[in-house]
């Protein structure tokens, strides 16, 4: 009898020196449960030492005081720097949104300027807590990078633009010319696939960002800009008059790709995915509803309905529905008194740079657009 019992101890020894061994080959391979996610980007420390994973950023935004926010700072309508220093656009109202949120002011917000090469390693590091930085919804990055897409915020698809002098009509007219496009982005990708599909040729000049894209075009290195058509339209809204304004600028129709836009977030932290995802489909179901910053005071006093109830974190039957994110039950109260709701966002950065919603994918999906938000219970 002593001699099984020897055995089994024996057993139970080997057994749990062997756990610990893996354990410790799945952090030494960076796996993704580990500090690394086998691709070289390194899960960000929280600290003290560990791997910064499992609702973990939700407090270290708390005890910051602060969200940072990846965004862009050349594209207008979308993320820009304006000439006074302050951010402005679409993204940036998503990080207002998320600030407006967690401490019920949409001004605590640091702004970090990414280039689109460098924003992916800036998450995975550490660097920003989400990223609302134009950023196309892809297999290859979900999956390998560390990251976890929200809610599409925009649905965007690759175009290109040209001058007018230049007598383009269409892609298939641009056989050997060169073509400007960003670094470490799909649009590279995108371009490639376009011109071996038409049997074209092409050189392909790339950016680390717009500034020095822009002067490339300007100065006629390329005689094609692709790009997203929001972004194309962005710029070329606003295109300087002393190079021939937006008149001398033309954005064929064709659109060639599907690039779905929204935040992004390191995946090792559900809880936070949660917050940023919820706060976009909140924005989102207050469209629907009609609820905007100038009426919300007459929805809190008669929701009128549960669901609204809900949305509000106003009492139902004397109980507050508790969504159980970690943040106040009426935090989108402070969303959309402070920065609006998903329309007001559209119409106040989108619509200016030519681009409208009615008919668009962007509508409400009450108007056959593709813009819906799941039930708030």
């Amino acid at each position: 009898m002593k001699k099984n019992w020897l055995l089994i101890a024996v057993g139970l020894i080997v057994a749990v020196l062997a756990i610990a061994a893996i354990a410790c080959g799945d952090d030494d391979d960076g796996d993704g449960n580990g500090n690394g996610d086998g691709n070289g980007i390194e899960t960000p420390s929280d600290g003290n030492g560990t791997g910064n994973t499992h609702e973990q950023t939700l407090s270290d935004v708390l005890a910051r005081g602060r969200l940072n926010c990846g965004v862009n700072d050349g594209v207008p309508g979308f993320g820009f720097l304006e000439a006074d220093g302050t951010s402005s656009g679409f993204d940036v109202d998503f990080c207002r949104a998320l600030a407006a949120a967690i401490f019920g002011d949409s001004e605590l917000v640091d702004y970090v300027i990414l280039t689109a090469a460098a924003r992916f390693e800036a998450l995975a590091g550490g660097e920003i807590d989400v990223l609302i930085r134009n950023t196309t919804w892809t297999l290859s990055r979900d999956a390998e990078l560390n990251a976890s897409f929200a809610t599409t915020t925009f649905y965007d698809g690759q175009g290109m633009m040209v001058r007018v002098a230049d007598g383009f009509d269409s892609i298939d007219d641009m056989e050997g010319t060169t073509i400007c496009s960003l670094q470490g982005t799909t649009t590279e990708l995108n371009l490639a696939d376009r011109f071996e599909a038409g049997g074209l040729s092409y050189e392909g000049l790339t950016f680390e960002d717009n500034g020095p894209l822009e002067a490339a075009f300007t100065a006629e290195a390329c005689q094609g800009w692709t790009s997203d058509q929001s972004q194309l339209a962005a710029r070329r809204s606003a295109y300087p008059e002393a190079d021939g304004g937006p008149e001398s600028l033309l954005i064929f129709p064709e659109v060639f790709s599907k690039e779905p836009l929204g935040p992004v977030t390191r995946d090792d932290d559900s809880q936070w995915f949660d917050i940023v995802n919820w706060v976009v489909i909140g924005m989102i179901t207050a469209d629907e509803k009609g609820i905007t910053s100038a009426n919300l005071a007459d929805f809190v006093a008669d929701p009128g309905e549960v669901e609204t109830s809900r949305l509000l974190g106003l009492p139902i039957e004397g109980t507050v529905f508790d969504s159980t994110l970690g943040i106040d039950p009426d935090f989108m109260q402070d969303v959309i008194a402070q920065v609006g709701n998903y329309g007001e966002l559209y119409e106040k950065h989108i619509e200016p740079l030519g681009i409208p919603r009615e008919g668009s994918l962007n509508a409400s999906w009450l108007d056959g657009g593709l813009i819906y938000a799941p039930p708030w219970r």
